[in-house]
């Protein structure tokens, strides 16, 4: 099993979610987070500086079993790009074991 951490957009959201529930990947977690960025400095508005070091981001926490990591990974790359910077990041790590609570069930078995 793979644990698939998403940092994406706020307003590519909704494509993003979409598109996982198009492939089949329909559970997963979410938070509003915030992070620094340091690629994207500063802004100027009418005249006025503002600081966009603080960015305004999604997390998304997705558990998948090995054959569903490539999809995944192919399915967020395709609906949250914008070609811009601050796209966001996608993070990929070993599951080691999962544990369905109701019927004490472990493994893969638990991610359907």
């Amino acid at each position: 099993m793979k644990k698939i951490e998403a940092i994406i957009r706020r307003s590519k959201y909704r494509v993003v979610k979409e598109a996982l529930h198009d492939k089949g990947i329909t559970f997963f977690s979410y938070w509003d987070v915030t992070g620094v960025g340091n690629e994207q400095k500063g802004s100027v508005y009418r005249g006025v500086s503002y600081s966009t070091t603080d960015i305004q981001r999604r997390y998304l926490s997705i558990i998948v079993n090995d054959d569903f990591e490539e999809i995944t990974i192919a399915t967020i790359l395709e609906a949250a790009k914008t070609g811009e910077v601050g796209d966001g990041k996608i993070f990929v790590s070993d599951v080691n074991e999962a544990y369905r609570i109701r019927t004490s069930e472990k493994g893969g078995i638990t991610l359907t």
